[in-house]
């Protein structure tokens, strides 16, 4: 995609930006995990009527999302009892606004982002139609791209901008409920997908989840010292387990990982999102209705939610997430570049960012060739830097304008993204690091 009428090639996707004075919150990812999780696993077990209704009202009131111009809005699939959702498109952002979230006492952290504040984290998730992949997609903050007119929350219209940065939409709607449609609609025209699930969530649903999951725990390459976040990070290199406010400080550090950029501070949050789906895999809290109980209440207490999200929809969510493999759950970054415009920003990298877009239109499951980005590394310097799901092919060459499939026999299409797009899947074990 161009912004700004600027082109963005590969080679300068590898870049540093973003020095600011606030570090900003975590990604939300796994709030999501545990409330589809949790309602499927309920919803099945003999506690489940009880259990899913008291989830369901221990959440924020829903949101309607609006549509953009010239669309009309898709019905969304419905799961029958005892099967799962089609395809799924979800945007998850997660919300830095100090408001009601009590580990911000100090009235000068207040006033840096009240009421409805920014989405500083933006996370697409996408599960294939045939519910044998998801890819797990991270939108930089510092993105800037064109963000559309948004329904407002006086009954308005916001003004569209033809480029802005990302996290300034949801403030844009006037309050949560409005905000979190706009950023939708911002995804949606960026990417040329329809998004009909998604939610809202704050500081302290990242705090209350890591504890309900009993704490996750990560490989540090490196130590991890950052005095800019609340509690301080002070983590020794080697594998740390990680509970509540020091969860919460770990996912939202960028001067503690990588080049101190946000692009460093989401492949770290990658590799915290990794080892929990690994550890939900491997432990036996699939299968412990009240633990996993613990961790829905816990998420929905901290979260809005569209109003397409219901039992019904999170249990097809679960049924479909559990026919998924590690391997075939990819996290990456979006493509991005150097905003020539701003060193301190960053812009789509065009042809990258084409690629990545048509394959999920297309719902094409991707291949990683590239890195673990800036604030990661693979745990074993002798093991690939990426696991892809399929069998190797080669990267798109820039004269195709479509992802490259493979021509293998008997094996599902694949996208193959190029070397800028960097991330990694959930079965591959990476760790934090710090640059310098």
């Amino acid at each position: 995609m161009t912004d700004g009428g600027s082109r963005v090639s590969g080679r300068s996707a590898q870049v540093r930006h973003g020095r600011l004075k606030k570090s900003h919150p975590v990604a939300a990812f796994l709030r999501l995990v545990g409330v589809v999780v949790a309602v499927g696993v309920l919803s099945t077990a003999c506690v489940g009527a009880y259990a899913t209704a008291d989830v369901l009202a221990s959440s924020k009131p829903q949101v309607h999302l609006a549509v953009l111009p010239g669309r009309t809005a898709v019905p969304v699939p419905k799961a029958p009892e005892g099967q799962s959702v089609g395809e799924v498109n979800m945007l998850v952002i997660g919300t830095d606004t100090r408001s009601g979230q009590g580990v911000y006492a100090n009235p000068g952290e207040t006033a840096a982002s009240a009421g409805s504040g920014n989405n500083d984290v933006n996370i697409l998730l996408h599960i294939s139609r045939d519910h044998k992949s998801i890819s797990v997609v991270s939108f930089p903050r510092d993105l800037e791209i064109p963000i559309p007119s948004c329904p407002t929350a006086s009954g308005g219209q916001s003004y569209s901008s033809s480029k802005a940065m990302l996290n300034t939409a949801l403030s844009r709607g006037g309050d949560e409920a409005h905000g979190l449609s706009c950023a939708v609609l911002t995804i949606e025209q960026l990417t040329g997908l329809t998004i009909p699930y998604a939610a809202a969530v704050t500081f302290s649903g990242t705090s209350a989840i890591s504890t309900a999951v009993g704490g996750v725990t990560v490989c540090l390459a490196t130590p991890i010292v950052d005095d800019n976040v609340i509690p301080a990070l002070d983590l020794q290199a080697g594998e740390q387990t990680l509970v509540g406010p020091t969860a919460l400080s770990f996912l939202r550090s960028r001067h503690g990982v990588g080049d101190g950029s946000d692009l460093g501070r989401i492949s770290n949050q990658q590799v915290f999102m990794s080892s929990l789906a690994r550890q939900l895999v491997s432990s036996k809290t699939l299968a412990n209705p009240f633990k996993l109980y613990g961790i829905a209440k816990a998420a929905t207490e901290n979260m809005t939610t569209s109003d397409t999200l219901n039992a019904q929809s999170l249990l097809g969510m679960f049924q479909a997430v559990q026919t998924v493999g590690l391997s075939n759950m990819v996290f990456l970054q979006y493509p991005v570049g150097t905003d020539p415009e701003n060193v301190n920003r960053v812009v789509p990298n065009t042809y990258a960012a084409q690629q990545l877009n048509q394959a999920l239109v297309q719902d094409t499951p991707l291949q990683l060739t590239g890195t673990t980005g800036d604030g990661a590394q693979d745990a074993s310097p002798s093991t690939p830097a990426t696991t892809p799901a399929t069998p190797a092919t080669s990267p798109a060459t820039p004269s195709s304008g479509a992802p490259t499939t493979p021509a293998t026999t008997g094996s599902a299409p694949t996208a193959t993204l190029p070397p800028s797009v960097t991330g990694q899947t959930a079965a591959q074990q990476t760790c934090s690091k710090k640059n310098g």
